[in-house]
């Protein structure tokens, strides 16, 4: 550990390889803030740049920009309630709402402060136990990597307990949703309708842009038919100015802080499930363990750093398997293994051990990434902030057009535009009817994973279901826990009568 930590420092303190860290991690928080933008899109376009640089350097430069954007995707989400990456979403759930009490920077804070620690524990997580947790990871199969995903699932009765029907049938059309498109195993083309776009699926991106940006915009718009245009909804009372959280307020999430930052970590190292997973689990397990759990999603400091935490903890659970076994922990980490097989690294549990270079200079970047970044999400937030001081007459149209430049970008494609507009219509409907886009989002980014592992799992296991899950240990403790969890809002009521009675 502490000759990795020398290492590590050794390489990316050398002031070229320092500068190119800063640089990446300005990149990756800009990056990381723009609507439709992911985390992966991010290293993508970093990409060339890294080409040039020796493999050490280029995995250094690259870790900088896929920590820094996870980290910008929460600016915008609390500020606009546009999460720039969708690991992001949940963000919104409380940012938002602290943002439109006048506390945007207090939030700001919390996201940066819980982004950090999240980060450096990951970090040391990462170089300690690489080989131990990695080994496990191995053991995860389709039939384990499908109750991962259901039991990301089963968070859906935690995320409205007021409206626990619409929240599941909200979740169960993002299933169906997730459906559309070509069979990833037959090549059959589902629920298309004869549109071309479709082919390749409901993006993910457009369709959470549409459902927290554009709806957010047609909300605020109906609001303000009914008084005077006073800003962008603040009452003219937003603090521009990001602020830490004191030293009280910092020992108090300080075990949101811990847990989650472990939890993010755990599940990043289980390839495919990725830093959206990890926010959305870490946020539903704190609001089920917390003694404010009626706050959550009121603007609670709980739930952003839960989620901010987590997601950037499993920046660093997702180098677990690229460097030790050679199998990326997400897309990202997929791009990263791309740059370095193009030169000639060979990939691989030899790695550590043969070129131990490449885990020093990872955890060395995520270290100083994790630092520089405060300080540069700081600045570039100050600037985010002050555009809430835009009258909303102006601010609205100018979000729409960056949402619409976002969901554009992603394939040059005007139809994931159209399907943003629409899931925009969708998500404000939802907002009048009382259903929930957090489920839907949350059905559209696991229904995948559940379909591509379950149906492997049966394949594998000659179709008997028996052999794809029921023998399998580690499924059925995560799906006894899926049951126990989608059980517990029907059951909860019961007890709660007779203990009355």
């Amino acid at each position: 550990m502490l000759n990795t930590l020398i290492s590590g420092l050794q390489i990316v303190l050398t002031p070229s390889t320092f500068i190119l860290i800063f640089l990446g991690t300005v990149v990756g928080v800009i990056f990381g803030a723009m609507p439709g933008v992911s985390a992966s899109m991010a290293v993508a376009l970093a990409l060339p740049f890294a080409y040039p640089m020796n493999g050490v350097v280029a995995i250094a430069f690259l870790c900088s920009v896929y920590c820094a954007s996870i980290t910008g995707g929460g600016i915008t989400a609390i500020l606009f309630k546009i999460p720039g990456t969708p690991s992001s979403a949940p963000t919104t759930f409380d940012g938002y709402p602290m943002a439109q009490r006048g506390e945007a920077g207090k939030a700001l804070g919390y996201s940066l402060v819980a982004s950090a620690v999240g980060g450096l524990i990951a970090a040391f997580c990462m170089a300690i136990v690489s080989k131990p947790l990695a080994a496990v990871a191995l053991k995860f199969g389709p039939g384990e990597l499908f109750a991962v995903a259901f039991l990301g699932l089963s968070v859906l009765t935690c995320l409205d307990n007021g409206n626990l029907i619409k929240t599941i049938l909200s979740g169960l059309l993002g299933l169906f949703l997730a459906t559309i498109g070509m069979d990833p195993q037959t090549g059959v083309a589902r629920f298309t309708w004869g549109s071309n776009t479709l082919l390749s699926g409901v993006e993910m991106i457009p369709v959470m842009i549409g459902l927290f940006a554009v709806t957010e915009v047609l909300k605020q718009t109906a609001k303000r038919d009914k008084k005077d245009d006073k800003g962008s909804g603040m009452d003219g009372q937003m603090d521009y100015k990001t602020t830490i959280p004191s030293v009280k307020e910092f020992f108090a999430v300080k075990w949101v802080m811990l847990r989650s930052s472990i939890l993010g970590t755990i599940v990043g190292i289980l390839p495919g499930a990725g830093a959206t997973i990890a926010s959305f689990l870490s946020y539903t397990v704190e609001k089920k363990i917390s003694k404010h759990a009626d706050q959550f999603g009121t603007g609670i400091a709980d739930g952003i750093v839960a989620s901010e935490a987590a997601n950037n903890a499993a920046t660093g659970g997702a180098m677990v398997p690229l460097l030790a076994l050679g199998i990326p922990g997400g897309n990202a980490a997929a791009i990263m293994m791309s740059a370095l097989v193009l030169k000639g690294v060979q990939m691989g549990p030899l790695l550590v051990q043969n070129q131990p270079d490449y885990l020093s200079s990872v955890f060395g970047s995520m270290l100083i990434t994790n630092i520089i970044m405060v300080f540069v999400s700081l600045a570039i937030a100050k600037v985010f902030a002050k555009i809430l001081a835009i009258p909303y007459s102006i601010l609205g149209p100018v979000i729409v057009m960056l949402a619409t430049i976002g969901s554009y970008a992603l394939k040059n494609n005007t139809g994931d535009v159209v399907l943003m507009m629409f899931a925009g219509i969708v998500g404000y409907l939802f907002v009048k009817l009382g259903y929930s886009a957090a489920a839907l989002v949350l059905g559209l980014v696991l229904g995948i994973m559940c379909e591509e592992n379950l149906r492997r799992a049966y394949q594998i296991g000659a179709g008997s279901w028996n052999e794809a899950i029921f023998t399998k240990p580690i499924a059925m403790v995560l799906l006894l826990v899926c049951a126990a969890m989608l059980l517990f809002p029907v059951v909860k009521p019961l007890f709660a009568k007779k203990k009355a009675e």
